[in-house]
């Protein structure tokens, strides 16, 4: 048994920053439990630039090593290998590593455990159980981390940012992208991207369609397609990539009695990213998967000065919150609850397109905040700035969060 003052479990951004932030502030002994061999999640495989800021952009493992490096550099210990597995106290974690089983209890516990992608069997894809089959990141991984051939011809399924990503990571190992397939009927990217891919990359972009069947044996040969009009095609490929709808890796948060989210499937968290277990934060991608790097990073950092605030007063206030609900079309928005202190933005999403819709934040007929955006497209973030949380009765109703558009 073993005592410290901050557990971090997860070594991605948003845990790294928090435990950069902590171990600066003076909140004692700061650990960062990583079950991967290296610290600094995600970015530790995407090769391309756009991490860091605006100033100093910075390659994903470059990034990795700069967030791994702060949180050391400010007096955290970042232990890698090690898996937290279950709760054994309010506070209190087993774990295993390459030193044997542990028990670590701590005064606050950080989750920051990601998210991951729906693999092939979790999306319920008939067919046979060729190789070939990769998610976005066992294709980064593949191809940055350990310099493998995935094959010559890839289709890529998905039509979100991360899809178009893996589009250009196929194309760096050296294959071709037979087609990106979605069963929505248009891409769930800028329209600058995927005018790029489309005629730059000539990547061809195959709407409301889905994927029916995995072909081949031994090797996948092929996938079978079919339109929303019932046409169906055989792709020939020899790699598929399964791309998005990421989902929070809850497992622990779910043993340890966390309220999650009905919307997101992450932990319900306020405005200061306490979930509903006193002690226990959440942040980054298990939370609302799944988003930048950078906003992982500011999560950490805001999460930081409200665990200072537990350990110094002791004082949880999840049952003062004010539940937040996204009415439809809007999919989710987190954090879920709002205190007036609040200054962590939201994010949430919509299920379907919208066109220059009026986004409005409204308690017991009160509106509080409307603001008209250009588009609003599924699996994009939707960001909305926190300054009406002041105006929130702390005694009202629940906040209601609606959007109307074309």
């Amino acid at each position: 048994m073993r005592n410290v003052d901050v557990l971090v479990v997860g070594g991605g951004p948003g845990g790294l920053a928090a435990a950069a932030r902590l171990a600066a502030a003076g909140a004692g002994s700061v650990e960062v439990l990583e079950r991967e061999q290296q610290a600094g999640g995600v970015p530790r495989y995407c090769a391309h630039g756009g991490f860091g800021t605006w100033s100093r952009s910075l390659t994903g493992p470059a990034y990795a090593r700069l967030l791994t490096d702060a949180a050391v550099a400010a007096g955290a210990v970042v232990r890698t290998g090690v898996s937290a597995l279950d709760w054994a106290g309010p506070l209190t974690l087993t774990t295993t590593g390459p030193g044997g089983p542990e028990t670590i209890t701590a005064r606050a516990v950080v989750l920051a455990t990601g998210a991951h992608e729906r693999s092939r069997a979790a999306r319920l894809v008939p067919g046979t159980r060729p190789a070939g089959v990769l998610t976005t990141g066992e294709l980064q991984q593949s191809v940055h981390l350990y310099g493998q051939h995935i094959g010559s011809r890839a289709v890529i399924v998905g039509a979100q940012d991360v899809s178009y990503t893996a589009a250009r990571t196929v194309r760096a190992a050296g294959a071709d992208v037979v087609a990106m397939v979605t069963e929505l009927p248009y891409p769930q990217t800028s329209p600058a991207r995927a005018h790029d891919a489309r005629l730059r990359g000539r990547v061809p972009l195959l709407t409301d369609t889905t994927v029916t069947e995995l072909l081949g044996h031994g090797r996948l040969s092929g996938v079978r397609v079919r339109h929303r009009d019932g046409r169906t095609i055989t792709l020939l490929c020899d790699t598929v990539i399964f791309t998005g709808d990421f989902v929070p890796d809850h497992e622990l948060a779910r043993r340890g009695g966390v309220d999650l989210d009905p919307g997101t499937r992450g932990p319900a968290v306020d405005g200061a990213l306490r979930t509903s277990r006193p002690g226990v934060f959440a942040v980054g991608s298990v939370l609302h998967p799944v988003e930048s790097a950078a906003m992982a990073v500011r999560e950490g950092a805001h999460a930081a000065g409200r665990v200072m605030e537990w350990l110094t007063e002791g004082a949880w206030a999840w049952s003062a919150g004010v539940p937040v609900t996204a009415e439809p079309p809007l999919r989710w928005i987190a954090p879920g609850r709002v205190t007036p202190t609040d200054r962590l933005p939201y994010v949430l999403r919509t299920t379907t397109p919208l066109t220059r819709p009026v986004l409005e934040v409204a308690q017991d007929g009160r509106v509080l905040y409307r603001h008209r955006l250009r588009t609003a497209v599924p699996n994009r973030t939707v960001r909305l700035p926190a300054g009406w949380t002041g105006r929130v009765d702390p005694r009202g109703g629940a906040v209601r969060v609606t959007v109307k558009g074309r």
